[in-house]
């Protein structure tokens, strides 16, 4: 009873989402075995996020494994107000998503898991595109890469060695 308390003290409150369930079957020599494979994403709402994959042969085990993985590849999305900081293109296998910064009050346009990834990172005014594949955990994993790879001003000021103003212009 005790370590309950202090878990849910001390970690932050994050809440799951199941992207896609899949059975998958290899062949061996006494015939098929089945599994599972769920991709999960994972989000507190206020910035952090990820997106994990479990297998096993029960599909509650797979889901705890593949949480378990989010957690561990979470990362923080920099955000400037509701939006993101600019355009950014996203790319993970054949899965291609576009993610556009938008005014206020826009809300979060994307399809398929690109949409459950930017509402649990907590992202309020998006507009996104998916190209290419439509497999929902290479969406969801394309959407985690593109928010990697976004810098806010002060980073991008940083790296060049100019001021704010130098690059806003």
């Amino acid at each position: 009873m005790r370590e309950n308390n202090t878990n849910s003290t001390t970690a932050p409150e994050f809440r799951e989402s199941i992207v896609s369930i899949r059975r998958v079957a290899k062949t061996v020599k006494g015939g098929r075995n089945m599994r599972f494979s769920v991709s999960v994403v994972v989000g507190n709402g206020e910035g952090r996020v990820g997106v994990g994959l479990g297998k096993a042969r029960e599909i509650p085990e797979a889901v705890r494994k593949a949480i378990e993985d989010a957690k561990k590849e979470m990362i923080t999305v920099p955000m400037v107000g509701t939006t993101i900081p600019h355009r950014i293109n996203g790319i993970f296998g054949a899965g291609k998503v576009v993610l556009m910064p938008a005014a206020e009050g826009t809300g979060v346009i994307a399809g398929s898991s690109v949409r459950t990834v930017l509402e649990l990172a907590g992202i309020k005014d998006i507009r996104a595109k998916s190209i290419g594949s439509n497999n929902a955990g290479n969406m969801a994993y394309a959407t985690i890469e593109g928010l990697r790879s976004l810098k806010t001003v002060e980073e991008v000021s940083r790296l060049r060695g100019k001021t704010k103003e130098e690059i806003l212009g």
